[in-house]
Protein backbone atom coordinates (compact mmCIF):
# COMPACT_ATOMS: atom_id res chain seq x y z
CA UNK A 1 0.00 0.00 0.00
CA UNK A 2 1.42 3.55 -0.82
CA UNK A 3 2.18 5.34 2.43
CA UNK A 4 0.48 8.17 2.38
CA UNK A 5 1.08 11.14 5.09
CA UNK A 6 -1.46 14.37 5.21
CA UNK A 7 -0.98 17.15 6.20
CA UNK A 8 -2.22 18.84 9.26
CA UNK A 9 -4.85 21.42 9.15
CA UNK A 10 -3.37 25.03 10.11
CA UNK A 11 -5.03 26.95 12.75
CA UNK A 12 -7.88 29.71 11.43
CA UNK A 13 -10.43 27.67 9.73
CA UNK A 14 -12.04 24.60 9.74
CA UNK A 15 -13.84 25.29 6.53
CA UNK A 16 -12.96 23.35 3.56
CA UNK A 17 -11.01 24.83 1.28
CA UNK A 18 -9.45 23.76 -1.80
CA UNK A 19 -6.60 22.69 -0.24
CA UNK A 20 -8.35 20.53 2.62
CA UNK A 21 -10.33 19.12 -0.05
CA UNK A 22 -7.93 17.57 -1.47
CA UNK A 23 -6.83 16.27 2.06
CA UNK A 24 -9.89 14.98 2.62
CA UNK A 25 -10.13 12.94 -0.88
CA UNK A 26 -6.99 11.57 -0.22
CA UNK A 27 -8.13 9.92 3.12
CA UNK A 28 -11.06 8.90 1.60
CA UNK A 29 -9.05 6.63 -1.05
CA UNK A 30 -6.89 5.26 1.50
CA UNK A 31 -9.69 4.26 3.98
CA UNK A 32 -11.72 3.05 1.19
CA UNK A 33 -14.72 5.01 2.06
CA UNK A 34 -17.04 7.65 -0.15
CA UNK A 35 -18.46 10.30 1.48
CA UNK A 36 -20.77 12.35 -0.62
CA UNK A 37 -20.44 15.69 2.25
CA UNK A 38 -16.87 16.88 2.61
CA UNK A 39 -18.47 18.95 4.75
CA UNK A 40 -20.00 16.37 6.92
CA UNK A 41 -16.60 14.26 7.35
CA UNK A 42 -14.35 17.24 7.58
CA UNK A 43 -16.83 18.14 11.11
CA UNK A 44 -15.83 14.57 12.52
CA UNK A 45 -12.25 15.99 12.71
CA UNK A 46 -13.07 19.17 14.93
CA UNK A 47 -11.84 18.83 18.45
CA UNK A 48 -13.81 21.09 20.86
CA UNK A 49 -10.86 22.92 21.99
CA UNK A 50 -11.06 24.25 17.99
CA UNK A 51 -14.96 25.16 18.95
CA UNK A 52 -14.28 29.02 20.22
CA UNK A 53 -11.35 29.28 17.65
CA UNK A 54 -13.78 29.57 14.55
CA UNK A 55 -16.87 31.61 14.04
CA UNK A 56 -18.97 28.28 13.51
CA UNK A 57 -18.66 27.33 17.01
CA UNK A 58 -18.90 23.55 16.22
CA UNK A 59 -16.91 20.52 16.73
CA UNK A 60 -17.66 16.28 16.64
CA UNK A 61 -19.00 15.45 19.95
CA UNK A 62 -22.42 14.76 18.78
CA UNK A 63 -21.30 12.96 16.03
CA UNK A 64 -18.99 11.10 18.18
CA UNK A 65 -21.83 10.45 20.22
CA UNK A 66 -23.58 8.97 17.56
CA UNK A 67 -20.74 6.87 16.13
CA UNK A 68 -20.06 5.23 19.75
CA UNK A 69 -23.66 4.12 19.31
CA UNK A 70 -23.18 2.62 16.22
CA UNK A 71 -20.28 1.17 16.64
CA UNK A 72 -21.70 -1.16 19.48
CA UNK A 73 -24.13 -2.03 17.56
CA UNK A 74 -22.32 -3.63 14.61
CA UNK A 75 -19.37 -4.59 17.10
CA UNK A 76 -22.45 -6.82 18.83
CA UNK A 77 -23.69 -7.94 15.64
CA UNK A 78 -20.39 -9.55 14.48
CA UNK A 79 -19.33 -11.02 18.06
CA UNK A 80 -23.02 -12.60 17.66
CA UNK A 81 -22.70 -14.03 14.51
CA UNK A 82 -19.14 -14.79 14.38
CA UNK A 83 -18.66 -16.45 18.04
CA UNK A 84 -22.16 -18.47 17.83
CA UNK A 85 -20.66 -20.87 20.70
CA UNK A 86 -19.57 -17.94 23.27
CA UNK A 87 -22.11 -17.13 26.02
CA UNK A 88 -23.27 -13.57 26.62
CA UNK A 89 -20.80 -12.50 29.45
CA UNK A 90 -17.68 -13.92 27.23
CA UNK A 91 -19.32 -11.48 24.35
CA UNK A 92 -19.40 -8.98 26.73
CA UNK A 93 -15.84 -9.19 27.44
CA UNK A 94 -14.80 -9.49 23.97
CA UNK A 95 -16.65 -6.24 23.00
CA UNK A 96 -15.04 -4.27 25.96
CA UNK A 97 -11.60 -4.83 24.30
CA UNK A 98 -12.30 -4.40 20.63
CA UNK A 99 -14.00 -0.87 21.20
CA UNK A 100 -12.14 0.24 24.04
CA UNK A 101 -9.99 3.69 23.97
CA UNK A 102 -6.38 1.29 23.07
CA UNK A 103 -7.92 0.16 19.96
CA UNK A 104 -9.84 2.59 18.95
CA UNK A 105 -6.83 5.24 19.24
CA UNK A 106 -4.54 2.14 17.05
CA UNK A 107 -7.01 1.95 14.50
CA UNK A 108 -7.42 6.16 14.24
CA UNK A 109 -3.44 5.73 13.58
CA UNK A 110 -3.46 3.22 10.88
CA UNK A 111 -6.18 5.48 9.14
CA UNK A 112 -3.81 8.58 10.27
CA UNK A 113 -6.76 10.55 11.85
CA UNK A 114 -4.11 12.63 13.80
CA UNK A 115 -2.88 14.05 11.10
CA UNK A 116 -6.68 15.22 10.20
CA UNK A 117 -7.59 16.88 13.51
CA UNK A 118 -8.41 19.90 13.97
CA UNK A 119 -7.30 21.00 17.59
CA UNK A 120 -7.26 24.36 19.10
CA UNK A 121 -4.02 26.31 19.80
CA UNK A 122 -3.84 24.70 23.56
CA UNK A 123 -4.44 21.22 22.37
CA UNK A 124 -2.25 21.43 19.23
CA UNK A 125 0.97 22.61 21.78
CA UNK A 126 0.15 19.93 24.34
CA UNK A 127 0.36 16.94 22.01
CA UNK A 128 -3.55 16.31 21.53
CA UNK A 129 -2.61 14.39 18.12
CA UNK A 130 -1.28 12.06 20.24
CA UNK A 131 -3.66 11.58 22.83
CA UNK A 132 -5.51 8.35 22.87
CA UNK A 133 -8.96 9.57 24.32
CA UNK A 134 -8.83 12.29 21.20
CA UNK A 135 -8.10 9.57 18.39
CA UNK A 136 -10.82 7.45 19.61
CA UNK A 137 -13.09 10.11 20.01
CA UNK A 138 -12.25 11.19 16.51
CA UNK A 139 -12.65 7.47 14.97
CA UNK A 140 -16.46 6.91 16.58
CA UNK A 141 -17.11 10.53 15.01
CA UNK A 142 -16.38 9.83 11.90
CA UNK A 143 -18.59 6.46 12.03
CA UNK A 144 -21.07 8.98 13.25
CA UNK A 145 -20.55 10.82 10.01
CA UNK A 146 -20.32 8.01 7.56
CA UNK A 147 -23.46 6.60 8.87
CA UNK A 148 -25.17 9.84 8.37
CA UNK A 149 -23.69 10.11 5.21
CA UNK A 150 -24.00 6.89 3.59
CA UNK A 151 -25.99 4.79 5.75
CA UNK A 152 -25.84 1.89 8.05
CA UNK A 153 -24.48 -0.97 5.38
CA UNK A 154 -21.57 1.15 4.44
CA UNK A 155 -21.01 2.27 8.14
CA UNK A 156 -21.23 -1.70 8.93
CA UNK A 157 -18.64 -2.83 5.56
CA UNK A 158 -16.29 -0.34 7.15
CA UNK A 159 -15.99 -1.06 10.85
CA UNK A 160 -15.90 -4.58 9.94
CA UNK A 161 -13.04 -4.43 8.20
CA UNK A 162 -10.78 -2.83 11.16
CA UNK A 163 -13.31 -4.77 13.81
CA UNK A 164 -12.94 -8.35 12.83
CA UNK A 165 -9.24 -8.12 13.00
CA UNK A 166 -9.60 -7.01 16.35
CA UNK A 167 -12.17 -9.72 17.33
CA UNK A 168 -9.66 -12.05 15.99
CA UNK A 169 -6.89 -10.63 18.18
CA UNK A 170 -9.11 -11.12 21.22
CA UNK A 171 -10.37 -14.38 20.67
CA UNK A 172 -5.98 -15.55 20.01
CA UNK A 173 -5.13 -13.46 22.89
CA UNK A 174 -2.97 -10.93 20.90
CA UNK A 175 -4.80 -8.16 22.12
CA UNK A 176 -3.63 -5.45 24.20
CA UNK A 177 -4.29 -6.58 27.83
CA UNK A 178 -5.39 -4.69 30.46
CA UNK A 179 -3.04 -5.81 33.37
CA UNK A 180 -4.51 -3.65 35.72
CA UNK A 181 -8.08 -4.77 35.94
CA UNK A 182 -6.35 -8.53 35.36
CA UNK A 183 -4.01 -7.88 38.05
CA UNK A 184 -7.38 -6.69 40.83
CA UNK A 185 -9.07 -9.90 39.83
CA UNK A 186 -6.06 -11.94 40.85
CA UNK A 187 -5.46 -10.11 44.06
CA UNK A 188 -8.87 -10.21 44.86
CA UNK A 189 -9.38 -13.78 44.30
CA UNK A 190 -6.11 -15.20 45.35
CA UNK A 191 -5.56 -12.56 48.58
CA UNK A 192 -8.79 -10.81 49.09
CA UNK A 193 -6.84 -7.71 48.80
CA UNK A 194 -6.46 -4.75 46.05
CA UNK A 195 -3.35 -3.77 44.76
CA UNK A 196 -1.62 -0.40 45.87
CA UNK A 197 0.04 1.68 43.49
CA UNK A 198 3.30 3.91 44.32
CA UNK A 199 4.47 6.22 42.13
CA UNK A 200 8.22 6.51 42.49
CA UNK A 201 9.29 8.97 40.49
CA UNK A 202 9.23 11.27 37.31
CA UNK A 203 12.54 12.05 35.15
CA UNK A 204 12.81 13.91 31.84
CA UNK A 205 11.92 17.28 30.45
CA UNK A 206 8.22 17.82 30.08
CA UNK A 207 7.96 16.89 26.66
CA UNK A 208 9.80 13.42 27.25
CA UNK A 209 8.50 12.83 30.63
CA UNK A 210 8.89 8.96 32.11
CA UNK A 211 6.90 7.78 34.99
CA UNK A 212 8.04 5.16 37.61
CA UNK A 213 5.39 3.06 39.64
CA UNK A 214 5.71 0.13 41.61
CA UNK A 215 3.10 -2.40 42.73
CA UNK A 216 2.44 -4.04 45.93
CA UNK A 217 0.33 -6.95 46.18
CA UNK A 218 -0.08 -8.90 49.53
CA UNK A 219 2.82 -7.32 50.90
CA UNK A 220 5.00 -7.88 48.12
CA UNK A 221 6.41 -5.43 45.81
CA UNK A 222 6.85 -5.83 42.24
CA UNK A 223 8.22 -3.31 39.38
CA UNK A 224 8.76 -0.93 38.62
CA UNK A 225 6.90 -0.15 35.62
CA UNK A 226 7.81 2.42 33.14
CA UNK A 227 5.78 5.08 30.89
CA UNK A 228 5.33 7.75 29.54
CA UNK A 229 2.52 8.84 32.00
CA UNK A 230 1.23 7.55 35.48
CA UNK A 231 -0.92 5.40 33.89
CA UNK A 232 1.12 3.41 31.08
CA UNK A 233 3.52 3.13 34.28
CA UNK A 234 0.88 1.79 36.38
CA UNK A 235 -0.42 -1.09 33.86
CA UNK A 236 3.55 -2.11 32.92
CA UNK A 237 3.69 -2.46 36.48
CA UNK A 238 0.77 -4.53 36.93
CA UNK A 239 1.73 -6.63 33.87
CA UNK A 240 4.98 -7.15 35.40
CA UNK A 241 3.02 -8.56 39.21
CA UNK A 242 0.05 -10.17 37.02
CA UNK A 243 3.04 -12.48 34.86
CA UNK A 244 5.15 -13.63 38.23
CA UNK A 245 1.42 -13.93 40.10
CA UNK A 246 0.21 -16.52 37.31
CA UNK A 247 3.50 -17.82 35.75
CA UNK A 248 6.30 -18.03 38.71
CA UNK A 249 9.00 -19.16 36.54
CA UNK A 250 9.07 -15.65 34.40
CA UNK A 251 8.62 -13.48 37.58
Amino acid sequence: MKDRTFKAVPAGSITVNSARKQVLLDFQKTAAIRFRSLDLLNLSFVHRSASNEFPQKVNNERLEFLGDAILGACTATLLYEKLTEQPEGELAKIKSVVVSEDTLAGIARELQIDTLLILGKGEELSGGRTKKAILADALEALIGAYYLDSGYKAVFEFISKYIEVEIERVVTNQHHRDYKTLLQEKSQHLFRTYPIYTLLKRTGPDHERMFWVEVNVNGVTYGPGIGKNKKEAEQAAARIAYTAITDPSKG
